[in-house]
C-alpha cells in the first residue's frame, strides 16, 4: 500500500514498568512495524516520559495505541506522522529559526 504510515513519533507517558527493552520488543510486534526507537525525555518518582519512533511499512496506527495503552502507557501526543511511497525528512526553513 504506498500510502501507509512508514514512520510514526509519539510522546508517550509510561510507569518504569515494563523496561524500555521489553517496550520497544512488544511495539516491534506491531503489524507494519520494522524498526523501533525509544529515548527518554524526562523521568519522576511514578513515571518516564518516552519519544517513541516507529518506522515500517502500513504501520497498523490503532494497535500500536493499543499495545502502549495495555502496557500501561499514555500518548500525550502524535509529533510526527509520515506516509506515502517514501519518507519524507522535514526540511528547516527561516521560521525554524
Amino acid at each position: 500500500m504506498g500510502s501507509a504510515i512508514k514512520r510514526l513519533v509519539l510522546d508517550v507517558l509510561k510507569p518504569h514498568t515494563p523496561i524500555l527493552a521489553e517496550m520497544a520488543t512488544e511495539l516491534s510486534k506491531v503489524p507494519g512495524v520494522e524498526g523501533v526507537n525509544l529515548s527518554i525525555l524526562e523521568i519522576d518518582k511514578d513515571t518516564e516520559n518516552v519519544k517513541i519512533t516507529l518506522e515500517g511499512h502500513d504501520i497498523n496506527y490503532e494497535e500500536v495505541l493499543k499495545k502502549i495503552k495495555h502496557m500501561g502507557g499514555t500518548v500525550h501526543s502524535t509529533d510526527e506522522v509520515a506516509a506515502g511511497k517514501r519518507l519524507v525528512e522535514e526540511v528547516k526553513t527561516h521560521q525554524d529559526k
